[in-house]
């Protein structure tokens, strides 16, 4: 036996596999032992806790200390928090557009291509 470790494999897989080793067993009974050994279908759970940095409250603390000063000066706060990025040049994005024709856009969104990057 080997260390190679099935968890990411389908029940097909294993089912094709055991079967290039000359035992000839159905997905569906992979499936049946392994319920059976208490084994079931998971998804990763964000559960760890990496230790924060020692810094990490200044940034709260210049971003309060702003809010106050706009506050005092009347101005407007417009408050975001994204991390979401989206390259800026001629890509293809979701949704439709009434229009005559379609546009030609690039067949690939590579970085390198874009003018920019946008964090909406």
């Amino acid at each position: 036996m080997t260390d190679l470790k099935w968890c990411r494999r389908t029940t097909g897989k294993i089912a094709d596999l055991l079967g290039e080793c000359g035992l000839a067993i159905s997905a569906n009974t992979i499936a049946r032992l392994l319920h059976g050994m208490k084994f079931s279908l998971r998804l990763n759970q964000k559960k760890l806790t990496t230790s924060g940095s020692s810094d990490r409250n200044l940034q709260f603390d210049y971003i309060a200390d702003l809010r106050e000063r706009f506050q005092h000066g009347r101005m407007p706060i417009i408050s975001v928090d994204s991390k979401k990025r989206e390259l800026v040049g001629n890509f293809k994005s979701s949704g439709a557009r009434w229009d005559r024709e379609a546009w030609a856009v690039n067949d690939h969104d590579f970085l390198s291509d874009a003018i920019g990057v946008a964090i909406p």
